[in-house]
């Protein structure tokens, strides 16, 4: 039985172009290159003009390559350094480039008044774990020493992503808790894809992952990304977060996802871990909302999302009160949304 009836109605137009990703092997090239195509052929959004972006490459792990990260940074002048925020981009391990973040990481540069570096990791299945994560701890590394060069406060750091790329935060989360080498303060685990069990054959609820990624196209992802098929019992918790036994000492949380999410139960539960594990957590759950919905941005729940994710970094950045003309900037954004 169809949950299309249970979907927020501004999403149904979204959910009937995209019922469904449908990954393969053969398919992969091809949506890849049909990806970045779209990414080329989009109209030229209404950009916040006082960001600036810049490419850079910087040293990947050992016996790898260089990492090529795209960094956000506002033009205007900060009293101090500026707090900075890692990206992961989402799509499943398999697709995807920060330029599939760009309109988002400018306006959340601008509104929350940080710079923000986001990388382009290399994908499975040609680079499976750990080499994602690798790439992203590397970029993470080069961000923190060279954090006065970008005029970044180095004790400010937060990291975060969606889907596949909060996976990649999640884990890095939890790579650095256990390295020990690079202070974060905040990770933003936005729809994150933590479990590979969901992809195992035991079927969540059966109202949720109908549309656009769905349980198929986990099974495809984690493939890819594991190199066999998931479920396995020894899958290292830095490849598939909810399987550390232990989230004691993680930074401050923001977890959000849609309540038709496949991903909705490893979420909540990863939310519900932390949060007995004493660590601070905040957790939103979208009523009606698929995988992906804050991508129709014009609909109110995704109105909704964007300021519950803006306020929440701004929290963790400025910890002493968001810089005066942030503050400013914030406030036009809700009266032009009306919140």
């Amino acid at each position: 039985m169809s949950s299309r009836h249970l979907v927020d109605p501004e999403l149904h137009s979204f959910i009937e172009q995209w019922s469904e990703i449908n990954p393969t092997r053969e398919r992969l090239p091809a949506m890849r290159l049909e990806l970045a195509r779209g990414l080329e052929k989009g109209a030229p959004p209404v950009l916040p003009r006082d960001v600036e972006v810049s490419e850079r490459w910087v040293p990947g792990p050992p016996d790898a390559p260089d990492v090529r990260v795209l960094v956000y940074r506002p033009k205007r002048k900060s009293p101090s350094a500026w707090p900075a925020l890692l990206h992961m981009h989402p799509g499943g391990y398999i697709i995807g480039s920060p330029e599939m973040n760009d309109m988002s990481n400018r306006r959340l540069s601008s509104r929350v008044g940080c710079v923000i570096v986001s990388v382009d990791y290399r994908l499975a299945p040609e680079t499976p774990f750990p080499g994602p994560l690798e790439d992203c701890y590397a970029a993470l590394r080069w961000l923190h020493a060279n954090a006065a060069q970008l005029g970044v406060d180095a004790s400010r750091i937060a990291i975060g992503g969606e889907s596949a790329g909060g996976g990649l935060a999640a884990a890095l989360g939890l790579m650095l808790r256990d390295r020990g080498d690079v202070p974060i303060i905040f990770q933003a685990l936005i729809y994150p894809m933590i479990d590979d069990r969901t992809a195992s054959g035991v079927d969540p609820a059966s109202h949720v992952g109908e549309f656009f990624w769905t349980r198929a196209s986990n099974r495809f992802g984690w493939e890819c990304l594991l190199g066999h098929a998931p479920g396995d019992a020894d899958v290292s918790p830095y490849a598939a977060p909810a399987r550390a036994l232990s989230l004691a000492g993680l930074p401050p949380t923001l977890m959000s996802v849609g309540a038709l999410d496949l991903f909705v139960e490893e979420n909540v539960e990863y939310a519900r871990r932390l949060l007995v594990a004493g660590v601070p957590t905040e957790l939103h759950v979208y009523p009606r909302a698929v995988h992906a919905f804050n991508l129709v941005e014009q609909t109110q729940v995704a109105q909704a999302f964007m300021n519950d994710h803006e306020q929440a970094l701004r929290r963790a950045l400025h910890p002493s009160g968001a810089p005066p003309d942030v503050r400013r900037t914030a406030k036009r954004s809700a009266a032009k949304k009306g919140i």
